[in-house]
């Protein structure tokens, strides 16, 4: 498929603003998909807005671009791709990660096979979460530290999977939980069910085995007739976080975990803050480059652990 992209660049500060622009448009055309990034290691302000259409871009679609920019609108810089899918080709050739005992790799690379280290073969696919995002990751080293904490999970959730890598992680941790893993986007089970044949994860409905959804949010009766849930893990965006956060807490059990992550420092009060009305306390953070990922209890559960910020590589 023919796809076009068009790039601007501007301070860190304007692009993460044009983020959270694009966050908060709730009629955004979802053919049109945005990235910001660092444009190299020792520019840390110099950034670039990437957007990704397939089709040529309209007048409309320009101008959903620049109005995510406050002041003097940005240039954008037109180019059409070669015929080619480029989420899969933007995620060939990356590099393993290692987070807590996780060791995440494509197949262009060997696992470590390892004593206490998990290797998780994730292809490039037409699905977000790879492993090396460092939400993702930062996901992966939380998970570990829970279980390292004594946490003890028999019934989980894993909203906006992806490719099923964090559901995976649980499942491995907690070997004989009922796991349940969904995404809004219909793409994701397919790319989930062969990931979990190629890492050797169970498809089904019984202790140890996943179930994966198609759902918006919680919204899914499978879900609700499976739960109240000890974790729950949600790596999407912080605009939904926000206002997923009552249906987390009520499809929880007391003293119940929640994992969040895809939410940048900045935007982490506003999330705690809608946790905190909805019954939740923070029981840790890490904080991955510019993202934040929280662990939170609901109330109800005894004690709360340690609390301490922490910082993963990058």
């Amino acid at each position: 498929m023919t796809s076009w992209k068009l790039t601007t660049y501007a301070p860190r500060a304007v692009i993460e603003g044009a983020l959270l622009a694009h966050e908060d448009a709730l009629d955004w055309d979802a053919d049109i998909v945005i990235s910001g990034s660092e444009i190299a290691e020792d520019k840390p302000d110099d950034w670039r807005l990437e957007a990704w259409l397939p089709r040529k871009p309209s007048r409309a679609d320009k101008a959903a671009l620049t109005g995510l920019f406050a002041g003097k609108p940005p240039r954008f810089d037109l180019e059409q791709l070669p015929e080619t899918d480029w989420l899969t080709a933007s995620q060939q050739g990356l590099e393993p990660i290692r987070a807590g005992r996780f060791h995440v790799h494509t197949p262009d690379h060997p696992p470590l096979n390892e004593p206490g280290v998990r290797d998780f073969c994730i292809p490039a696919s037409q699905a977000f979460g790879t492993g090396q995002h460092a939400t993702t990751a930062g996901c992966l080293a939380m998970l570990d530290a829970m279980k390292r904490s004594g946490v003890a999970v028999k019934n989980c959730a894993d909203i906006g999977t992806g490719t099923g890598l964090l559901a995976f992680a649980a499942l491995d941790l907690w070997p004989r939980a009922l796991a349940t893993a969904s995404d809004i986007d219909h793409v994701c089970v397919g790319v989930v069910e062969d990931n979990a044949a190629l890492n050797g994860i169970a498809i089904g409905a019984r202790p140890g085995e996943l179930i994966m959804l198609v759902a918006d949010g919680m919204d899914h009766p499978l879900l609700a007739a499976r739960g109240p849930y000890d974790l729950v893990i949600a790596n999407i965006l912080a605009g939904p976080l926000i206002s997923l956060a009552p249906d987390f807490a009520r499809t929880l059990v007391p003293g119940g975990h929640l994992l969040l992550a895809g939410l940048l420092e900045t935007q982490e009060p506003q999330v705690r803050a809608a946790c905190r009305r909805a019954g939740m306390r923070l029981a840790g953070r890490l904080v991955n480059g510019d993202w934040s990922i929280l662990w939170l209890r609901k109330r109800g559960g005894g004690r709360v652990y340690g609390s301490r910020p922490g910082t993963l590589p990058e």
